[in-house]
């Protein structure tokens, strides 16, 4: 989340979170949720750099960082069936 100051980014990143939990099924607490959108956006953007895509401003960030969540939801999710 380029661009964004501290309080920006912990906002997008648990708005994030929280519809990634809502759209995965995934049961987590907030700051679960702020980790989850953070790194999601991260992830995503990562992956958008690579295909050289870039989504800017807000709502631009909110759907990266939602899609990132959400891979990241289904690679733990993934690991979690592996290891049980």
């Amino acid at each position: 989340m380029e661009g964004f100051g501290w309080i920006m980014t912990i906002i997008l990143g648990g708005l994030a979170g929280w519809i990634a939990e809502k759209v995965m099924k995934f049961d987590t607490g907030l700051i679960m949720n702020i980790v989850l959108g953070i790194a999601g956006a991260v992830v995503g953007n990562y992956v958008l750099s690579l295909l050289n895509i870039g989504l800017g401003g807000l709502l631009g960030q909110l759907i990266v960082a939602v899609a990132g969540a959400c891979v990241l939801i289904l690679a733990y999710r993934a690991f979690q069936g592996r290891s049980a």
